[in-house]
């Protein structure tokens, strides 16, 4: 599941990401609203967290235009202006909560997955692929019904590769997706941690469903 913080501090974007990550999700970071109306013309997001003060374009002014789009991602304002009147504009632009720093991350969290809650009972997000399923409302993945538990890193990974079964990823497109990392710093990350999902996901069973293609990535599928 994937969330967007569109925040120019630093400290406090780290530290959301951070606690995101730890939490399973990936996360994508941009500083800017025009860089972040450019992120969600190419990639879907689970949620957005968007900073209201920011340079080049407001929070305010970004959720405006999404929702002028009859773009309906969910998006939490998260913002030091707090005064009654700023709560009301946000919340009346489209937002569908509003969190004032300072803030505490278990609030943060607590309110962001009420938020998906809300969104899950709209529609049942199932993630599968051959006897293989994922649910990303109670995070159990379950393969010939036997349920295969998973670190964060481990889930987040094999989320990508079920969101994008049948398609060769490159290891690339992976550490920038799972990890939000250059690769250059993280060269084996991915072989490593493919290797603990084959471990999980496909030695136990007969069918392998992790293919490695050389030279480029790997690709999630029922045939070799």
């Amino acid at each position: 599941m994937s969330i967007l913080i569109v925040e120019d501090e630093l400290r406090v974007r780290a530290f959301i990401s951070r606690g995101l990550t730890e939490e399973g999700f990936r996360v994508r970071e941009c500083v800017d609203g025009v860089h972040a109306q450019e992120l969600m013309r190419h990639e879907r997001f689970a949620l957005i967290i968007l900073d209201w003060m920011l340079p080049g374009m407001s929070g305010l002014d970004v959720l405006r235009a999404l929702r002028a789009k009859q773009d309906m991602t969910p998006i939490l304002m998260l913002t030091a202006k707090d005064a009654v009147a700023d709560r009301i504009s946000a919340l009346n632009a489209g937002a569908d909560d509003y969190l004032i720093k300072p803030f505490a991350f278990d609030e943060l969290l607590a309110r962001l997955r009420a938020i998906l809650r809300r969104v899950d009972n709209r529609a049942t997000p199932l993630l599968s692929h051959a006897d293989l399923t994922m649910d990303p409302t109670t995070r159990k993945v379950v393969r010939a019904g036997v349920e295969i538990p998973l670190t964060a890193r481990e889930y987040a990974l094999l989320q990508f590769l079920l969101e994008h079964a049948g398609e060769v990823l490159s290891r690339t497109r992976i550490v920038q997706a799972v990890w939000e990392h250059d690769f250059e710093t993280f060269s084996n990350v991915v072989e490593v941690y493919i290797r603990y999902l084959r471990a999980k996901v496909d030695t136990p069973f007969p069918t392998k469903l992790i293919h490695t293609v050389r030279g480029v990535g790997y690709v999630l599928r029922s045939r070799a």
